[in-house]
């Protein structure tokens, strides 16, 4: 049985999904969206939603568990002075999965583009 246990396995071990969820959340905050596989998308947008929520407490402790998973002291400055205050009134959901028309050449799976809400 399966009871508690959340989240999409992506044909990855842990350490490789904790690694791409670290990947892909870089080039989101980065670039402001991504495009990438549905399921993919719908993970990370959790992950990216709960370093928003870590960030916009704003100390010590919550710059060191973004930096924890960022490994990027720019992009974790930028985390916390652009795009934490941005959402400070909005109670969580800051991404937004918007599935694409497209589908992936090479194997015709579903695409998505996830973006951070303005």
């Amino acid at each position: 049985m399966r009871h508690l246990n959340s989240g999409r396995k992506l044909n990855r071990n842990s350490s490789h999904r904790l690694a791409l969820a670290r990947n892909q959340a870089k080039n989101l905050l980065t670039h402001g969206r991504i495009t990438t596989t549905v399921p993919k998308a719908k993970e990370l947008g959790g992950f990216v939603d709960h370093l928003i929520t870590v960030a916009k407490r704003g100390d010590l402790a919550a710059r060191r568990l973004v930096l924890r998973d960022l490994h990027d002291p720019k992009l974790v400055k930028k985390v916390f002075e652009e795009i934490a205050p941005k959402y400070a009134s909005r109670p969580g959901g800051y991404t937004r999965v918007l599935k694409l028309a497209d589908r992936r050449r090479g194997d015709g799976t579903q695409l998505a583009l996830i973006e951070l809400v303005d």
